[in-house]
């Protein structure tokens, strides 16, 4: 019983030396006596102790800084650029395998990559430009990113453009230029609404003056109504009275100057004047004479 207990714990502890579990993390690449000898998937694996070794890989996305740099855009300003870059690893066995068998430090050199692309895309562009077409950067930074890593067995999930800081001197010009944009704006806007302010203020005005000529015209209007109704009134009433007038005028002239009138036997006189004038006995006269 000794002989058989000591000859089961060396081989518990054996098994036990040679276990490893992986997360779904990770994946894992196992090396025997320095010689690729299997691929290691997620969960329960187990190695030959001492002479078998087992490599963990993160198959995560992950991202690396490519550290902010000084770089001379084209038009000799010199930009502090920075930016990131996320990545992973394929899954599967064979780019594994390519991302640590194909490059000796793939973060290493993935910032490096990118700093030396970033150079070269943003000296051709001025540093204006670099500002408005961050969107460019990022997608010609990724596709040589792609181009360059496609043996190491990963994918370049995303660039971004971090910061692009011009230097000091420019940066307070360049705010100067802003403001002044954003003043000139104000004051055409201002114009602008001064200009159509004072656009409705004459329109009001037409409108006023149309209110009032038109009053005006219909005042004249009313007024030759009225003279219009006050002459045919006069036309129609006037004339007779007139003529009237006239005849009685021509009685008094005939009387004047102790003029001498024949009257005919049993007339009288109101009869007689009447004649002369052309006019009718007033109803009052005629009454009275009934009377007598």
């Amino acid at each position: 019983m000794p002989f058989l207990l000591i000859l089961i714990i060396p081989i518990v502890l054996f098994f036990f030396a040679g276990v490893r579990i992986l997360r779904p993390t990770h994946r894992g690449l196992i090396e025997r006596l320095g010689k690729y000898a299997g691929y290691a998937a997620p969960g329960f694996n187990w190695v030959f102790p001492f002479i078998s070794k087992m490599y963990q890989v993160n198959v995560t996305e992950q991202m690396v800084d490519a550290q902010k740099q000084e770089i001379i855009t084209i038009d000799n300003l010199n930009a502090h650029v920075d930016a990131q870059v996320y990545f992973r690893i394929r899954p599967d066995e064979e780019s594994v395998k390519n991302s640590q068998y194909n490059v000796n430090n793939i973060e290493y050199q993935i910032v490096n990559l990118a700093r030396t692309t970033l150079r070269n895309i943003i000296g051709t562009l001025t540093l204006k430009s670099c500002n408005s077409e961050r969107a460019r950067i990022n997608k010609d930074l990724m596709t040589t990113l792609e181009a360059e890593t496609r043996h190491w067995g990963i994918d370049i999930v995303r660039t971004e453009l971090k910061e692009i800081d011009p230097p000091k001197d420019v940066q307070e010009t360049m705010n100067k230029i802003v403001k002044a944009e954003n003043e000139k704006m104000a004051a055409i806007d201002f114009a602008s609404a001064i200009e159509t302010q004072a656009d409705g203020q004459k329109r009001a005005e037409i409108k006023k003056a149309e209110g009032i000529k038109q009053a005006q015209i219909l005042d004249a209007e009313g007024k030759a109504e009225a003279l219009r109704l006050v002459n045919e009134a006069a036309e129609k009433y006037f004339i007779g009275n007139a003529q009237l007038l006239r005849k009685i005028e021509a009685v008094e002239k005939t009387l004047q100057n102790n003029a001498k009138i024949v009257l005919p036997a049993n007339s009288e006189l109101i009869n007689i004047i009447g004649d002369m004038t052309g006019t009718s006995i007033p109803p009052i006269i005629r009454a009275s004479k009934e009377n007598k």
